[in-house]
């Protein structure tokens, strides 16, 4: 009669498949981020696959489509400037206030780059993309409603949305932008034209 059967241990192999298929999903993740920061907003799979070194057929191997991997490859981007997203403080004159908010968007805006370009140009064909992007919007409203709370809690719903909505366009990618590639404005004077902006804003607002 035969007795029990050895017990075969799978673990260090299967975790060696493991780490080798993680290594390498995180290598075609970034080198996605990679081309985006070249330039290439809509990179094709075989660019990918030269960038990272694998085959065209790792990257479907390992990512569902190539929208999978943008999502993972955004995730993983705005995981890595996360810190950036620390509160401005919300203390002293409206002036300071302004100027450290603008300071801290153009730090994330550099950061950020083409990963958040590609991430608005891919959003209108990717759900995923598009809550990530609708998320980023809020937590941008609830921190010009922090910073400028003193200012906005005298005006009424309506003067108040509008406020608000002249403050996220002022605060936004797109403005600067325009202030730095379009019109070539140098970093100091695109801050100094914002954050005066801000002020007049908020303070006609208030008047």
């Amino acid at each position: 009669m035969n007795g029990p059967q050895p017990v075969v241990v799978e673990g260090p192999a299967v975790d060696g498949r493991a780490a080798r298929s993680a290594k390498t999903r995180d290598a075609i993740a970034d080198a996605l981020l990679d081309l985006l920061a070249d330039g290439r907003l809509r990179p094709t799979a075989r660019e990918i696959a030269e960038r990272a070194r694998v085959s065209v057929r790792s990257v479907y191997v390992h990512f569902d489509d190539l929208e999978d991997l943008f999502c993972v490859a955004a995730k993983r981007h705005f995981t890595r400037i996360a810190p950036l997203l620390a509160p401005a403080p919300a203390t002293g004159a409206l002036s300071q206030r302004a100027d450290a908010l603008v300071r801290q968007r153009i730090r994330l805006y550099a950061q950020a780059g083409a990963v958040a370009r590609a991430t608005r140009l891919h959003a209108a064909f990717s759900p995923t993309l598009a809550r990530i992007l609708r998320e980023a919007q809020t937590r941008s409203r609830a921190d010009l409603e922090r910073l400028f709370a003193k200012e906005l809690h005298t005006l009424s719903p309506a003067p108040r949305t509008s406020t608000l909505a002249v403050l996220d366009v002022l605060t936004g990618p797109d403005a600067w932008e325009t202030l730095r590639e379009r019109y070539d404005i140098d970093d100091e004077t695109a801050i100094r034209r914002v954050t005066d902006s801000i002020v007049l804003h908020l303070r006609a607002a208030r008047a």
